[in-house]
């Protein structure tokens, strides 16, 4: 599956730290494999699955960053002892239910996932 060097090069992400890839992949490729086992997902060319991986693992990213309060905007600052705090998820739904409807569609920009009977 995609490595951190296809992320990084073919890809082109800027999100993930090369340190927190490893889990952010695992993540993506769980997600991957949940799909196949529901649904139908074919990929249209070679690199689909590898580019979705990425796309999905950027998503999960970005709701780690806001579940744990980092990436939002700065509420308060504190210029003494240097203190900041941010908002969590920008205003936008962290919820579970909201992250793997953008960790779907984020697939789905790469593969052909369809949901029922016969192919896609």
């Amino acid at each position: 599956m995609a490595d951190y060097d296809f992320y990084a090069y073919d890809y082109l992400g800027v999100s993930i730290p090369q340190e927190d890839w490893p889990a952010m992949q695992a993540r993506a490729e769980d997600y991957l494999s949940l799909y196949r086992r529901i649904y139908t997902v074919e990929a249209p060319d070679r690199r689909a699955e590898e580019m979705a991986v990425c796309a999905m693992a950027d998503a999960l990213y970005y709701y780690t960053l806001a579940q744990n309060g980092e990436g939002g905007a700065i509420t308060s600052s504190q210029i003494g002892s240097i203190s900041t705090s941010y908002s969590t998820g920008n205003g936008v739904d962290i919820s579970e239910k909201a992250q793997e409807k953008a960790v779907y569609r984020a697939a789905c920009r790469y593969l052909d996932i369809c949901r029922g009977v016969g192919g896609c």
